[in-house]
């Protein structure tokens, strides 16, 4: 009996530890779909271009992407749970300093910060689901619940973000991390146990300098081949964040013990598990960056509106995450996840056949589409990421999954959102009558146009306007159409690599 006893207060703490994990992804999820739909009022505030609009998108999920697996290397050396609530304090501050910007620049500068931090939080509560549930089955069911907290934060935060977009400034949507952050810091401390490997090596710097010198020049590239079409300038940037990247990889098959364990890569179901979530998040995020804004700017609904047209889609990500873990017991991964992502391509395809000009009915069930498939495959996914690593390496392992998140957001942002925002400066024509400051705004951002419209008389701003949700909307379609096509891609990594994974 007593033993019993053990075993029910034991099982019920895991679950209550699980519960306190969820919040920093509660906390990532919110704050980047709050961000989307702060969009429009960012950039009538700050009158951004349109590079430094995909900047303040980008820097924060690519500081991210290049210091997770520096820090769940960290993590794995320090204890997984002091890195957590370390990460936890400074973005709690970080953000409220990023509330209160005077300018695109100083929000660029925080949000870059909050990418260091920010990257301390996400490997250490993947790693430490893999120290406390050790049944299979549970850990299984314990990571859809903690992939469906990226679901439930997606869905929370247009509703709350667009109550507070309606009532205060912009600023406000980075203050929603504060009241998760707080029970975070009171509560891991007392539910979570620690947990690090028991024979580390050291940390090793020049690892962490090339993993963030291999992604910056990368997207930088693809922004300015976008901006300035394929030039030497252009292509150089990519070029030499290949070649890094090839040093980097170079350098960890040489350490005896790496920040990065190369190995991990050669287990055919991690590195396909890897790579459909790194294609199926930069489709998902790149839809989000225009949908957000054709909901707002070209529907005209407001922010809370807006958020609630996407509401259905993101719950159903969170049934499609649940539902899909007893199938995940019985059927293979490669039966179960290339089905779920067609179901994604099929809601691309839609918003892509409509050439750009869908309703707010059509987004709708489009993102229904893409919830459910996106929920059920990155639930296996990530399942099998986290499996089939050692326990001593959960740190490593999650970050490697987090970085492909996170790298999805940045390319996600930088391809589909780079060639809408080339698209829409081609094709936007602008009245003679404007200033040269009016015409920089209106040109390189449907944003900026709307802010430019709402100063002219009513003939001239119906022009405008006219000009610019037409000229947004035709990127829209050709953007969809690419979003379909890295799902697809996705399809047939998921039924190749993922053939011999149970």
């Amino acid at each position: 009996m007593a033993a019993s006893g053990v075993g029910r207060s034991r099982s019920s703490r895991q679950w209550w530890a699980l519960s306190v994990l969820i919040l920093p992804v509660l906390l990532v999820s919110i704050d980047n779909t709050v961000l989307n739909f702060a969009l429009p009022a960012i950039s009538a505030a700050t009158r951004p271009t349109g590079t430094q609009l995909l900047w303040m998108v980008d820097i924060y999920p690519l500081v991210l992407a290049g210091l997770l697996v520096a820090m769940g290397s960290l993590g794995d050396r320090v204890g997984r749970r002091r890195l957590l609530l370390i990460g936890s304090a400074g973005f709690g501050l970080v953000s409220i300093g990023a509330a209160f910007s005077p300018t695109i620049e100083w929000l660029i500068a925080a949000r870059a910060v909050l990418g260091f931090f920010g990257a301390m939080l996400m490997p250490s509560t993947l790693s430490l689901l893999r120290s406390i549930f050790m049944d299979r089955d549970q850990r299984r069911l314990a990571i859809a619940i903690w992939a469906t907290g990226f679901a439930a934060g997606s869905a929370l935060g247009p509703v709350v973000g667009g109550l507070l977009l309606e009532h205060f400034p912009w600023g406000s949507v980075f203050l929603l991390a504060v009241p998760l952050l707080v029970p975070l810091l009171i509560l891991a401390p007392l539910l979570v146990p620690e947990s690090r490997d028991p024979n580390p090596g050291r940390i090793d710097v020049p690892s962490i300098v090339l993993s963030l010198a291999t992604m910056l020049p990368i997207v930088y590239g693809i922004k300015s081949i976008a901006h300035d079409g394929i030039t030497v300038l252009s292509v150089l940037p990519l070029v030499v964040g290949l070649v890094l990247g090839v040093v980097f990889v170079r350098r960890q098959l040489r350490l005896p013990v790496p920040m990065l364990d190369m190995s991990l890569f050669r287990d055919g179901a991690f590195s396909g598990a890897v790579v459909v979530n790194l294609l199926s998040v930069t489709a998902l995020v790149g839809c989000l960056f225009f949908i957000s804004q054709h909901l707002q700017l070209v529907l005209g609904l407001s922010p809370l509106t807006a958020g609630l047209v996407l509401v259905p889609g993101l719950i159903a990500m969170i049934i499609a995450g649940l539902l899909v873990v007893p199938v995940a017991r019985r059927i293979r991964p490669s039966r179960v996840v290339p089905p779920a992502l067609l179901v994604s391509a099929s809601g691309f395809a839609l918003i892509a056949l409509s050439g750009g000009t869908i309703d707010a009915l059509g987004i709708g069930i489009a993102f229904i589409l893409l919830g459910i498939g996106i929920g059920a495959a990155e639930t296996v996914s990530n399942e099998l990421i986290v499996a089939s690593a050692p326990a001593d390496k959960a740190g490593a392992a999650s970050a490697v999954s987090e970085t492909a998140y996170e790298l999805g957001a940045v390319l996600g942002t930088a391809i589909l959102g780079t060639i809408l925002t080339a698209s829409y400066r081609s094709a936007v024509q602008l009245p003679e009558i404007l200033t040269g400051a009016q015409q920089q705004a209106a040109g390189e951002t449907l944003g900026g146009a709307v802010s430019v419209a709402s100063t002219l008389p009513a003939d001239a701003a119906a022009a405008l306007l006219e000009s610019a949700r037409d000229a947004f909307d035709s990127g829209v379609g050709l953007s969809a159409w690419i979003g379909v096509a890295l799902v697809l891609g996705a399809v047939v990594v998921a039924g190749t690599a993922l053939r011999r994974a149970r």
